[in-house]
């Protein structure tokens, strides 16, 4: 089964038909989203716009790549700790 990604624009535009009046059943059978989804967003994004979601992605990956960063900058580290100490 694929897994489809939305945008933030399409979150938000999805969450606003919610809030507006369109039903859960309703938004789940027109974009094929799950029920669990749906409210994850909710409770995510409830309130937001499509610019701060797509801020908040932006931070998110940014966020991401920065932890991948420091996992190998300590293991270099730990490494390059571990051979000094043999050759002492």
């Amino acid at each position: 089964m694929k897994k489809k990604r939305f945008t933030p624009e399409q979150i938000s535009k999805i969450l606003k038909e919610y809030d507006f009046g369109k039903s859960v059943q309703e938004i789940m059978r027109e974009y094929g989203v799950s029920k669990a989804s749906f409210y994850k967003w909710r409770q995510r994004y409830g309130g937001m716009e499509a610019s701060d979601l797509k801020r908040l992605k932006q931070l998110e990956d940014e966020n991401r790549r920065l932890k991948q960063m420091y996992t190998d900058l300590a293991l270099n580290y730990a490494i390059a700790k571990e051979v000094i100490e043999k050759k002492l």
